[in-house]
């Protein structure tokens, strides 16, 4: 069998067709997803990409691999110690290590080990391909390695293809021949002028004041001049938002042309029917939600939430699962399909023989992680998403949030003070957990409190006070009490 995994950064599960959205974002994808199998409820454990690709391909969590965020200490593996031999643990216990060991020959296309320093990140490949942009990769970019080696190599059996493009990422770059589909299309009808005018009273990282953060990439020169599709610098009413996610949906069908063109090379290589193939991300992308706009700053059911649909040949699975897993649990599922026993020390769990039974499969919550651009730990659970801030990461959000996954997706209602006994649950949950973990780790502190002590996470220990100013400079000066008073540990 041979396997490729097509790895979309930033692809949003409920922008695509076939996980219900409205536009026509994703016909090539949709085609694979109603041949294959749909996880509704698959979730990185960590968030946003660094922490998220690590927990992948290490089968473990970012509580237990030390990588839970983008800069300081949290960014970087924990060493093994005492135990390391000649070789680290990487070489047999990695997703891709393991792949190996069941014969297959696997390849990375991708920028990731050097956009993030992460260069753990190549141990396993037997070929790794960088197109060199460190991130700003499209389809376009992509595509000539992907269809090279699959022209050369392609009637090889087992092996195992990762294909990495990153157009959905802002700042929003498709090519400007590449035409608006979606140009007569309203945007997501959940998002109204109330919403962003009371967005637009608060403030944080990526809000609809703030939206490309404090630095250059705010000036309107800057962004006009590199990236004339993003079009907007701040969201103030519904005709900004609609311009704002027409850039990222356009991004989603411009990356759904680069699957189309995979899939027409396997079907000329007559590999089609013998292929796995994987459609996912590392995580979404908030759109509104909590008053980010195009970022993934949060740990929540938008930004941990990621689509998962895999065509495996000659599986009766059914088409849609709704069992809440992590994506490590893939990997697992992936290891055991293809003859490897799953590490035990592995926080992914395989439920291959589960499904292959047609047994009830996944677990009973959820805990999730983002120490990137906040520090929050949420439990999903039932209807409800749980989030707890330990760091707003210049932000305004209260330590407990509670919301109804079902009737209030979009989590524009807090319910954490009127339902106290699902807070209590699920604040219940989170403690099991984190026992649990720091029981299982090799070291006696947990990561997100590392990022805490160093100052928070690697944005606000750059643009505290350049923040502060920002605000008194255009005339929201009121609002610099309440980030003091919340980040007054971390002042210079």
């Amino acid at each position: 069998m041979r396997i490729i995994y097509i790895d979309i950064d930033t692809l949003r599960a409920d922008h695509l067709g076939c996980y219900g959205y409205q536009r026509n974002t994703s016909p090539n994808i949709d085609k694979i997803a109603k041949e294959g199998t749909i996880f509704s409820e698959c979730y990185a454990s960590d968030v946003p990409c660094l922490p998220s690709r690590a927990a992948f391909f290490t089968g473990q969590f970012g509580i237990h691999t030390g990588i839970v965020g983008h800069g300081g200490t949290a960014g970087d593996m924990r060493l093994t110690g005492l135990e390391r031999g000649f070789e680290d643990y990487f070489k047999d216990r990695s997703w891709i290590s393991m792949l190996r060991r069941s014969r297959y020959y696997p390849v990375s296309i991708s920028p990731f080990a050097e956009r993030h320093s992460a260069y753990w990140f190549n141990a396993g490949w037997k070929e790794t391909y960088n197109p060199g942009l460190r991130g700003m990769e499209i389809a376009d970019n992509v595509i000539p390695y992907a269809e090279n080696w699959l022209k050369s190599n392609g009637n090889n059996d087992n092996w195992f293809l990762h294909i990495n493009t990153w157009d959905p990422h802002t700042p929003y770059r498709t090519p400007l021949d590449f035409e608006n589909p979606f140009e007569d299309d309203p945007p997501p009808s959940w998002i109204t002028q109330d919403i962003i005018d009371k967005h637009r009273e608060s403030y944080g990282w990526h809000s609809a004041g703030d939206l490309w953060g404090f630095g250059y990439r705010a000036e309107a020169k800057y962004m006009s001049r590199h990236f004339p599709r993003s079009g907007v610098l701040n969201i103030k009413n519904l005709e900004d938002y609609k311009k704002w996610i027409d850039g990222y949906d356009i991004g989603i069908r411009y990356a759904d042309e680069l699957v189309g063109r995979i899939v027409g090379i396997l079907k000329d290589l007559e590999i089609y029917d013998d292929t796995l193939i994987m459609i996912s991300s590392d995580h979404g992308e908030s759109q509104g939600e909590l008053n980010v706009y195009g970022d993934h700053a949060t740990a929540c059911h938008i930004v941990n939430r990621i689509p998962m649909i895999i065509k495996w040949p000659g599986k009766d699975w059914n088409k849609k699962y709704s069992s809440l897993i992590y994506q490590t649990d893939i990997a697992a599922t992936i290891l055991e399909g293809v003859g490897q026993k799953v590490p035990e020390f592995w926080d992914g769990k395989s439920f291959y023989k589960k499904i292959e039974n047609k047994e009830k499969f996944g677990r009973d919550y959820l805990v999730v992680s983002q120490n990137a651009l906040s520090c929050q730990r949420t439990v999903r659970f039932g209807n409800w998403t749980l989030i707890r801030t330990y760091h707003t990461g210049l932000k305004n959000y209260p330590e407990i949030m509670l919301f109804d996954y079902e009737n209030d997706f979009h989590m524009t209602k807090n319910l954490a003070v009127e339902k106290p006994e699902i807070v209590g649950m699920g604040l219940t949950y989170l403690d099991e957990w984190h026992k649990e973990m720091m029981i299982t780790s090799s070291s006696d502190i947990d990561p997100m409190w590392t990022v805490i002590r160093e100052g928070g996470p690697e944005h606000v220990r750059r643009d505290l006070n350049s923040y502060i100013k920002r605000l008194k400079k255009t005339g929201r000066e009121h609002l610099v009490k309440d980030i003091l008073d919340r980040n007054e540990n971390y002042l210079s």
